[in-house]
């Protein structure tokens, strides 16, 4: 198979997780820049890649990039690449752009004169004059930073936290790959006990037993490159095969979800369900205050309420008080929260060992990371 460039896109300051996913899964030669990693691989990683990436927003087929000052340069270099060595003669191919300090900053512009360049283009190689596009999803994107553009086929389709199981979700939603983050930077393994105290529609504690459970988080959806003819419809049947396979089901897992809200822990234990984990979380009803456990060397790891409102922020430091009274018994647990509350170290009452900036959707947060010790061999 012919050697491709992907690109693997990250949410914020989750770039190296992305990049240790990549090297789990057999890549090297990455390269790491601002909200992506790129990497080479063959038309198998494009399918690899989309069923097992748990942190990644999504994975671009790159097809070309060159330096573009003029929408001459533009439609020159986008009609000079091979095109028609992935579009088929019925392809749909929307165009979306984007443009960072680049000479050309009209988008809509530029997204008319790559369609116009790939059109002439895919004239040339089939001896057409009209496509109807009617064909399999080819969601073509050029991204102009500092006048060099680069173009892309997004091979993933809607994003990659959508992983099928969430159709029931608390008012202000924690996205899985987020979720899958946030637990990839603890210090969290399955064998011990993990604890989310504002636990909502159940995204952290879903996301910790797929990765207990080592189900690829891609198993239960499908993505835009399955209908390409270029990918071997046995890739992906072979790839699902072989993730089933890989499911762990003998590790003992200990995982524990907790809300003040019934009608939300109903909507947690539904999605639980749906991703096929219900009976590896212990979902269960009480305010923060409560939250107990005999259980030692466990982790903490929760995105409580916020208050953005100025009002709510009174009753939200107290609540963060509460959490910090409930966990004080808990010496041997490590803790991670992330909050976008700018007095949480004051309420929780102790500086965190680390904070992390992250972005929670277009919200500035802070994971602020509390270390417990390692537990005995």
């Amino acid at each position: 198979m012919a050697k491709l460039e992907l690109i693997a896109t990250a949410t914020f300051a989750m770039e190296g997780v992305v990049a240790r996913e990549l090297k789990e899964l057999g890549y090297t030669d990455l390269t790491v820049a601002n909200n992506q990693v790129s990497f080479q691989a063959d038309e198998r990683a494009i399918a690899h890649c989309n069923l097992w990436l748990r942190v990644a927003d999504r994975l671009k087929l790159v097809i070309g990039r060159f330096p573009a000052t003029t929408f001459e340069e533009l439609f020159a270099g986008t009609k000079s690449l091979p095109w028609e060595a992935w579009l088929p003669a019925k392809a749909c191919f929307p165009v979306q752009g984007k443009s960072v300090k680049s000479q050309l900053f009209s988008v809509s512009d530029c997204q008319a004169i790559v369609k116009k360049a790939i059109v002439e283009r895919l004239k040339q190689k089939y001896k057409r004059r009209w496509f109807p596009e009617d064909g399999p999803l080819f969601p073509v994107e050029v991204a102009l930073l500092k006048d060099t553009a680069t173009l892309t086929i997004d091979t993933s389709g809607e994003a990659l936290h959508k992983r099928g199981y969430r159709q029931l979700v608390s008012q202000a939603p924690l996205r899985e790959t987020m979720a899958a983050g946030l637990i990839a930077l603890s210090f969290w393994k399955p064998d011990r006990p993990f604890l989310d105290p504002f636990c909502g529609s159940g995204t952290l504690p879903i996301e910790a037993a797929l990765i207990a459970r080592n189900i690829a988080p891609g198993l239960k959806r499908t993505f835009t490159a399955e209908q390409w003819p270029r990918i071997p419809k046995k890739i992906w049947q072979d790839l699902r095969e072989e993730a089933q396979a890989a499911i762990d089901r003998q590790q003992e897992v200990e995982i524990m979800g907790t809300d003040i809200d019934a009608q939300i822990l109903k909507a947690a234990r539904q999605n639980a369900a749906r991703a096929d984990v219900l009976n590896d979380i212990h979902f269960q009803q009480m305010p923060v205050r409560d939250v107990r456990t005999s259980r030692r060397y466990g982790v903490v790891i929760t995105n409580p309420p916020y208050g953005e409102r100025l009002s709510d922020q009174k009753a939200v430091f107290q609540l963060y008080e509460e959490l910090a009274a409930a966990l004080e018994p808990l010496d041997t647990w490590s803790v991670y929260v992330l909050t976008a509350f700018d007095r949480f170290e004051q309420a929780f009452g102790r500086r965190a060992d680390r904070r992390r900036k992250l972005y929670n959707g277009d919200l500035e947060c802070q994971y602020y990371q509390y270390y417990g010790p390692r537990p005995p061999r």
